[in-house]
């Protein structure tokens, strides 16, 4: 039972079985990057405003942001959730979505990064233009630079990092 277990688990699974698997590591280190990102914009580097969306819907209480600063500081947040989620992405696509062995490890886990920080930098740019230049919401623009950066990321981890 563990070797069938092991099996769908695995990297030898239909490609639509694949892609859920991808979708729901994905969407942990989503979490992880989101959690970290708002905690860290709530808690130690203010940049959530109180008329925040996320800061209402969940009852929060925030120190109103210096709104000069506030594209940085969303950026840094960003950055960090960024570096922790990735780490966990990269383990449990390595173990349970896609092949290993295009490269050697260290060039996989570099190409991994490297494409990551891509989407990432693509991504922050777009937020921070969205908050500094038009005013949006920090939740809403985070939430368009994760959505930008999950399109890359996938098709780049599929066709370029691992063997499929």
């Amino acid at each position: 039972m563990l070797k069938t277990i092991q099996k769908q688990l695995g990297h030898d699974v239909h490609p639509v079985v694949q892609f859920i698997k991808y979708g729901f590591i994905g969407g942990l280190a989503t979490g992880i990057s989101i959690v970290v990102t708002f905690y860290l914009g709530w808690k130690v580097l203010p940049c959530l405003r109180p008329d925040d969306w996320l800061v209402t819907l969940l009852g929060m209480t925030v120190v109103p942001p210096d709104e000069s600063q506030r594209w940085i500081l969303a950026a840094v947040c960003s950055g960090i959730g960024f570096v922790i989620s990735n780490i966990v992405c990269y383990i449990l696509n390595r173990l349970f979505v896609f092949k290993p062995g295009r490269h050697r490890m260290a060039v996989e886990f570099i190409l991994f990064f490297g494409v990551s920080g891509l989407s990432w930098a693509i991504g922050t740019t777009i937020q921070s233009v969205l908050i500094k230049g038009y005013g949006i919401q920090t939740s809403t623009a985070i939430v368009i630079n994760i959505l930008v950066a999950l399109l890359i990321n996938y098709t780049m981890r599929k066709y370029v990092i691992f063997k499929g």
